[in-house]
Formats: C-alpha cells, sequence, structure tokens
C-alpha cells in the first residue's frame, strides 16, 4: 500500500514531503495533484485562491519527477523545495500569470518578470499552485476589502481568516497547498496564521527582497512565509534569505543555517513577558499564551516581566505613516500605463489615499507625518532597550498575537480601523522592523485556533525558530487540522 492510498498527499509538512519525493514514496504530479482536487473541492467554500494555475503546475511537477529521476543527491541538495506545491499570495508579480493585488484595478495586468521571492522559490524548485486572496492592495486585516471576494476561515467558514495574507493563511490550513507566503506591513502574515491555526513568520525587515512585490508601505513590507510547522517556515526562509541587487534595502548580512539551529536548548533564554500586551486580551487567548509561557519555562527559559510601551501607541504611528506611503506607492495606478483607471479604487483604497496625502500635504506634514517618524523612533529605542545585554535585557518578547481569535464575518466593515485593532499587539514590532513568528498554543471554546508570537531583536530568527520549534516540540496545538 502507498503512502498516497493512506493519507492524504496534500497533509504533509514541506520536510515529510521531501523525503517522501527523495524516497519515491510518491510523485510530484501525485502530491500536486492532491493539493489540485483539494482546491477544487474547498475553494467554493473558503475563495483562498483568485488564479489557480493548474496547467502550469502539473507542468512543472511532471518536470520535478524527471529531475528526482537524472539528479544526483548533491544535485537534489541544491533544489531544497523540489516538487513541493506552494501558494503565493496575489501581490507578488509572477511571469505571464496575472497579478491582481486583488483590486481590480489590476484585474487584466500580466507581469512580464517575477518578485524575487518568487523566482528564489522556483529556483529551488517550487511548485507553483496560484495566487491567494488578500485584501486588496494588502489594506486590512479580514481578507473581506478584496474585489473578488472574502476568504472564509477553515476552521468555520461564519468567520474570517484576518488579513492581509488571508488567502495564503487559509490555504495552508485547508490543505490546499503545502506552504504558502505571505507578506506582512504590520501583522499581515502573523494575525493570519494565528487566526488560522498555522505559523507564520514576518523576517526582519531587509532580510528578504521586496523586487517585484506590490508596495503597500514600502518602509515596513516584509514577505514571509506561512506554513504547517515551524521547521517548514525555517526551510523557506533558507531560500529567501539574503541580499538582492534589485533592492537597496535587502541586508548583506550572512544569512546563517536556520533549520540546523532548530533543536539547540533553551536553557536559560530569557523571555520577557510585557503586561500591556495582555491589556484588553481575550481570557481566553490571555490563558493559551500563559500555557505556552509554562511550557517554555519547563524547557529552561526564563521568564522575566518587563515594561513595553502600550501596543496602543503604534496604532496612530503606523495609520500615519502606512497611509502617507499609501498615498505615494498608489500614485502610480493612473490607468495610463498600465491597469485600469482610478474609478476602480475600493473604498478602502480611497481612504487610505486622502488620509495620506492630507498628512503628506504642506502645513500638516510636519503637525503629522514627522511627529509619527519621531514616535517610531521611540518604539525602536525602547525594544532596543528591551533587548540590550549589557542592562539585563530578554532575549525575546513573547505575547499573545492577537487580541481574540477570528471574528465573525462582515466585522470589518464599516469599521475603518478595524485592521489597526486586530493588529494592535503586533504592530510595534512591526514598525520597528523586528521579525516575529505565530505559532499556534491553544483553541477557544468555539474551535477556534489561539496564536502566540514570538518576536527578536533585528536579525535573530534563528533565535525565534529555536523557541517556536522548542515549544511546537511540546505540544499538539500545530498537528490539529479543520474539518471540511
Amino acid at each position: 500500500m502507498t503512502l498516497r492510498e493512506t493519507m492524504k498527499l496534500n497533509q504533509l509538512t514541506i520536510k515529510q514531503a521531501q523525503e517522501g519525493l527523495r524516497n519515491k514514496k510518491f510523485s510530484s504530479f501525485e502530491l500536486t495533484e492532491d493539493c489540485l482536487d483539494q482546491i477544487k473541492k474547498l475553494d467554493s467554500k473558503i475563495n483562498a485562491f483568485i488564479t489557480v494555475c493548474e496547467k502550469e503546475a502539473i507542468g512543472a511537477a511532471k518536470m520535478a519527477d524527471k529531475q528526482f529521476n537524472n539528479l544526483t543527491i548533491e544535485q537534489l541538495n541544491t533544489l531544497p523545495l523540489l516538487g513541493i506545491p506552494i501558494s503565493i499570495k496575489d501581490n507578488f508579480c509572477t511571469k505571464g500569470i496575472r497579478t491582481t493585488a486583488s483590486s481590480k484595478v489590476l484585474d487584466d495586468f500580466i507581469p512580464p518578470y517575477d518578485a524575487t521571492v518568487v523566482n528564489r522559490l522556483k529556483d529551488a524548485g517550487m511548485i507553483m499552485l496560484g495566487k491567494t486572496n488578500m485584501d486588496a492592495w494588502a489594506h486590512g486585516s479580514s481578507t473581506e476589502t478584496s474585489d473578488y471576494g472574502t476568504t472564509k476561515n477553515p476552521w468555520n467558514t461564519n468567520f474570517l481568516p484576518g488579513g492581509s495574507s488571508g488567502g495564503a493563511a487559509a490555504s495552508v490550513a485547508a490543505n490546499q497547498a503545502i506552504a504558502g507566503i505571505g507578506s506582512e506591513t504590520a501583522g499581515s502574515i502573523r494575525q493570519p496564521a494565528s487566526w488560522c491555526g498555522v505559523v507564520g513568520l514576518k523576517p526582519t525587515y531587509g532580510r528578504v527582497s521586496r523586487y517585484g512585490l506590490i508596495a503597500m508601505a514600502s518602509s515596513l513590507d516584509s514577505p514571509g512565509p506561512i506554513t504547517k510547522t515551524v521547521e517548514d517556515s525555517a526551510l523557506i526562509l533558507q531560500v529567501l534569505a539574503g541580499k538582492d541587487s534589485f533592492d537597496a534595502t535587502t541586508s548583506p548580512k550572512k544569512v546563517p543555517y536556520y533549520t540546523k539551529n532548530l533543536n539547540r536548548s533553551i536553557e536559560k533564554v530569557k523571555i520577557g513577558v510585557s503586561n500591556d500586551y495582555f491589556e484588553g486580551v481575550d481570557q481566553e487567548v490571555q490563558n493559551g499564551v500563559h500555557n505556552a509561557l509554562k511550557v517554555l519555562e519547563k524547557k529552561g527559559a526564563i521568564i522575566k516581566t518587563i515594561k513595553l510601551f502600550p501596543p496602543k501607541y503604534a496604532i496612530a504611528v503606523y495609520t500615519i505613516l502606512q497611509r502617507s506611503e499609501v498615498s505615494s506607492n498608489l500614485a502610480r495606478y493612473d490607468g495610463i500605463r498600465y491597469g485600469n483607471d482610478r474609478s476602480y479604487f475600493g473604498d478602502e483604497a480611497k481612504r487610505r489615499i486622502m488620509l495620506g496625502t492630507y498628512t503628506l500635504s504642506a502645513g500638516y506634514y510636519d503637525q503629522y507625518y514627522n511627529k509619527a517618524q519621531k514616535v517610531r523612533t521611540l518604539i525602536i529605542q525602547d525594544f532596543e532597550k528591551a533587548f540590550n545585554p549589557s542592562t539585563g535585557g530578554v532575549d525575546v518578547i513573547i505575547g499573545p498575537t492577537s487580541p481574540s481569535t477570528a471574528l465573525p464575518l462582515g466585522s470589518s466593515k464599516n469599521h475603518p480601523m478595524f485592521g489597526e485593532m486586530a493588529d494592535v499587539l503586533v504592530e510595534p514590532s512591526s514598525i520597528a522592523g523586528l521579525p516575529g513568528i505565530s505559532v499556534p498554543c491553544g483553541f477557544s471554546k468555539q474551535g477556534l485556533p489561539i496564536g502566540m508570537q514570538i518576536i527578536g531583536p533585528q536579525f535573530s530568527e534563528a533565535l525565534i525558530l529555536n523557541v517556536a520549534y522548542k515549544y511546537e516540540q511540546e505540544t499538539e496545538w500545530h498537528k490539529q487540522k479543520p474539518i471540511l
């Protein structure tokens, strides 16, 4: 009896799929076919995908199978994602494949090139399943602002998946893809990962190239993986991280071997916990995170109460900076060079353009934008102080990813600040350009996932992955799957 006969291949992790493909237990064609079948079966309920690349994915899978038969072990080691079906958020340019950013402005846009993230994944052997739904232009935390309909949460389709990478998170949670790629400006990877019960990693700003990512707020945007396990996130980050000549903001810092650091002891790792990050948080979410901290403490970690700026102060900063950058970035979509005209912009985009234009206008720049940048600096300095070893600082900071579990469909309607409130706990670290990861740490009485976030200093992805992995190995939350 083959593995495909005993279980659905689309339920595998990247690591499991890697091993199965290399040991010829199944083919990439079979693995990809199972994912495509799951998309066909469920996407009318979930609406995770805008574009499904069935023909291209099948062709790439057959090519991967030929490579498995012809390449040496050494050659295969240079292709860590060979034959692995992955979903891509629809704000990454994909050569020859429609890229909409979930806006009708770009309804017919076919990019002539691949984003660096997509290119590196292809070079590693990825099979691209398709482009996932999102809040239009990444403006939101619900996926309800999409011009292609709302994505539903696989755990309960009456609830939201989060956003803006809601389609990517839902596709992974529903086993439509082995992994997904999202982007985060202030919560758009971690928050939907939390609400959908999967792992979401937001790297340090500049760790992963933004080239070919349709910009929302250029000083904040960070591509990253959404996966079923922490190890899978490390595997993908290994592929994506590093300097890119097409993106001047990418760091030249050496990329560590993330997968080799996962199993290090976390004994005496100092974990900072700020009470302000628990204020106003649902009790079930608080309980889930506190229970997770006890698990880490048993593994030898040291829990230390610290003081941070209350996260609510980040809301005004993020709102002003993000709207200002949106106003500038969306100015290029005038309907003359490419895309449809500006009448196709949705209400949320129009609101953000208007507010951003206002904050950047003469007489208001100093009053709003300049002040917001100064407070941003204070937030950065606050984190630097918290992590400073010379003053007894901590190694990582842990708290809830979101103040609540997933909210019902329609919750974001007529609430212009919905996103900022839903992302309030992840906004400060995003503003500071820090890496963060959300991992499942329980379920509510309604059966909705709870997420815990681990934040580290800049370029400490190896450390936060290590802490997350050690927690994951002691629990079973990540193994639970929705019944659809």
